[in-house]
């Protein structure tokens, strides 16, 4: 029997997307689930098919909207009143806002997005955590995101509050290091549930990057099992986005950040900013070939030696470090770059050949 069977798992937004997925894996390794959404038969369904599909034996709905005032309390009354211990917290539920701060965003929805990512997420996390270090055993998920370690124009208020998220999640773990109650902070990249279109954000670049919430899901489910006290699902690209929030100028980061929240192109302007791109890229390709030809045939065989190997380091450092900010278009300038250097150094070596054999 799977040690984790009969204990139960709380849930928050877990009618949709990586609240779905936990509430899935919960099901799959024999926990008893309490769901909590706001009132819609979506939880009711989605019980229905947990009990079908993996036998769970207990499962409790309730529906709040925790976005209202005193909704955690009340959440957290019920389940005292049902006699029901919660083994697991998982304060999944969240929403976001696109916009302009100043001009764009309501307030109204602000307050409410501040209430629901902050307010009702701190009072469940100290309501439960009280009766777990009471028992000396229990563990808490927060979904944070990687905004929350990095400033994000156009989703300002919303990076602000996965910022506290955050931070109240890694203070907590210190606070905890001496007990059998673990809380990690899920840090996911943009991913492919409904959050941006209610965010009003649905055509904004970072939607071509999404990830799988199947994926977000599984990397945060293990690490709560493993009591890690953080995880940056999505291997490499995702982590060295971390190590860059960490070590990058902030006015870097928010320009960064800028750029993958605006709004996609019209297939028009992005044919003529590539075009534009092109035509720079052939310019500055033509230009350091000419250099590479001239500087190439003037130096000695050791100072050709170094050139080469400058050049390569150069020419591979540009291709990394631009491919990464302007994608495809600075792809195709690297590779006219990299193939003009090549037809250049091909000449000075057919041009250094031709002079040994006249020596000889």
């Amino acid at each position: 029997m799977n040690p984790e069977t009969g204990k139960t798992a709380l849930i928050t937004g877990a009618s949709s997307g990586i609240g779905q997925e936990l509430a899935k894996l919960f099901a799959q390794d024999g926990y008893n689930l309490v769901l909590v959404g706001r009132s819609d038969d979506k939880l009711d369904r989605l019980g229905e098919v947990f009990k079908s599909n993996y036998g769970t034996q207990q499962i409790t709905v309730i529906h709040k909207d925790l976005a209202q005032e005193d909704a955690a309390q009340d959440v957290y009354d019920q389940i005292k009143a049902k006699g029901i211990i919660v083994n697991v917290l998982v304060n999944d539920a969240g929403v976001g806002l696109y916009g302009l701060f100043a001009t764009d965003t309501d307030w109204e929805r602000e307050k409410s997005m501040i209430h629901l990512n902050v307010l009702s997420l701190t009072q469940m996390t100290k309501l439960f955590l009280y009766d777990m270090l009471a028992r000396n055993e229990g563990k808490i998920l927060n979904l944070a995101s990687l905004l929350s370690i990095t400033p994000t124009p156009l989703m300002a208020v919303y990076a602000g509050t996965k910022a506290y998220v955050y931070n109240f999640t890694q203070s907590l773990v210190n606070e905890l290091k001496d007990t059998n109650v673990t809380i990690t902070a899920l840090l996911p990249n943009a991913t492919d549930t409904d959050f941006f279109n209610k965010a009003d954000a649905e055509n904004t670049k970072v939607t071509d990057e999404l990830q799988d919430p199947v994926m977000v899901a599984k990397a945060g489910y293990d690490a709560l099992m493993a009591g890690k006290p953080k995880i940056v699902p999505g291997g490499f690209k995702n982590k060295s986005y971390e190590v860059m929030a960490y070590v990058a100028p902030q006015e870097t980061l928010a320009a960064l950040m800028r750029d993958k929240m605006s709004q996609k192109p019209d297939p028009e302007e992005k044919e003529a900013s590539i075009s534009l791109a092109w035509g720079i890229g052939f310019g500055i390709a033509v230009i350091a070939g000419i250099a590479l030809t001239i500087g190439y045939k003037n130096t000695s065989d050791f100072q050709r030696a170094r050139y080469r190997y400058k050049a390569k380091s150069i020419g591979d450092s540009l291709s990394d470090t631009l491919s990464s900010v302007l994608n495809t278009a600075v792809s195709s300038v690297v590779e006219a770059y990299q193939t003009t250097k090549e037809k250049a150094q091909k000449l000075a070596d057919k041009e250094q050949e031709v002079q040994e054999e006249v020596v000889a």
